[in-house]
C-alpha cells in the first residue's frame, strides 16, 4: 500500500515544471543586464573611440563589445561591476568638468581629448583613471575579437576584420595550403552559428 507522500519517478517527472533556456537568457538578449541604459551609453561612448568603425570594418560598438562588457559585469565578473560603473561615472564626471557635458554627448574629437588624459595618466580627480582605461580596454578588445558565444564580436565582425577564419573541428591538406586564404567558418567553438 502506497503512503500518500509516495511519488513515482514518472509521478516526479509529471509534476515537475522545466524553464526553457531561452527563458533564462531572453533578458541578456535583449538589452543591458549590469548597466543601466544612460551606463551604457557612456560605455559605447568610451568603446567607440577605443575601436571606431573606419575604411577597414565596423568599430566595437558595432561588434557588440558593450554587450559582452555588459554580460560579464552581470555575470562571471559581478565581483568588479561596482568599481567598473565607478570608473564610468569618473570619466563623465572628468568629461562635464573639462568638456562641459558627458562622455556621450561629446563629438569625437572631445571625447579623444578626455580618453588621452585619463590614458596618459594626467586627468586631475581620477587618480584611479589609468587602471580603469587599461581594464576597459581590455574588456573591449575580448568583446570585439573574442567568441561571439559570450556576446560579442557581433556578426564575426572582429574575426573577419583580423582574418580569422573561426575554429573548425577539422581541416583537410586543402585548408592547410599556405597560398590561398582560408574561407570563413562563422562558428563559435561552442558549435553554434550566428549571422
Amino acid at each position: 500500500m502506497l503512503d500518500e507522500y509516495d511519488l513515482t519517478r514518472r509521478d516526479l517527472l509529471l509534476a515537475a515544471t522545466f524553464v526553457p533556456l531561452a527563458a533564462l537568457t531572453a533578458a541578456a538578449q535583449t538589452g543591458p543586464v549590469a548597466l543601466t541604459p544612460g551606463q551604457m551609453k557612456t560605455l559605447e561612448a568610451f568603446i567607440d573611440r577605443l575601436i571606431p568603425s573606419d575604411e577597414l570594418g565596423p568599430g566595437a560598438v558595432e561588434a557588440r563589445a558593450q554587450v559582452y562588457i555588459d554580460r560579464l559585469l552581470a555575470g562571471p565578473n559581478a565581483n568588479e561591476k561596482a568599481q567598473f560603473l565607478e570608473g564610468l561615472d569618473a570619466v563623465n564626471a572628468y568629461a562635464q568638468l573639462t568638456q562641459g557635458a558627458p562622455l556621450a554627448d561629446l563629438p569625437a574629437e572631445k571625447r579623444d581629448l578626455v580618453l588621452k588624459a585619463i590614458d596618459e595618466n594626467t586627468a586631475e580627480g581620477l587618480p584611479q583613471g589609468r587602471r580603469f582605461f587599461d581594464r576597459a580596454r581590455r574588456l573591449t578588445l575580448e568583446g570585439m575579437f573574442g567568441d561571439p558565444y559570450y556576446g560579442g564580436n557581433g556578426a564575426f565582425a572582429g574575426w573577419d576584420l583580423i582574418r580569422y577564419p573561426g575554429p573548425r573541428p577539422a581541416v583537410d591538406a586543402e585548408m592547410q595550403r599556405m597560398d590561398v586564404a582560408p574561407a570563413a567558418y562563422h562558428h563559435s567553438a561552442w558549435g553554434t552559428r550566428y549571422k
